[in-house]
């Protein structure tokens, strides 16, 4: 994935509010990940606040939880190298 024309590869992370569960939060990704959770929002035809409910569900039940920002973004990477990984064809 190349990065977007408007998400810069190199930035400081830009802080945004979403809302969970019907309480907000703030979350600091960088720009690159925020137009990747954009673009998967997109695909999965759901908005931003449910799309990062879902990642913070994963992430609450996982063994050892990572902060919100790193679930985010460590899921984002999954799904890319998902999307990207060959298909298994073998013989």
């Amino acid at each position: 994935m190349t990065p977007p024309d408007d998400a810069p590869l190199y930035h400081h992370p830009v802080k945004r509010s979403v809302e969970i569960a019907g309480h907000k939060t703030s979350i600091s990704l960088e720009p690159l990940f925020w137009a990747m959770l954009r673009e998967a929002a997109e695909q999965e035809k759901a908005p931003i606040n449910a799309l990062v409910a879902e990642i913070d569900a994963q992430r609450i039940a996982s063994d050892t939880p990572p902060g919100l920002a790193s679930a985010i973004r460590v899921w984002l990477v999954a799904r890319q190298a998902k999307r990207l990984a060959p298909p298994d064809d073998t013989i």
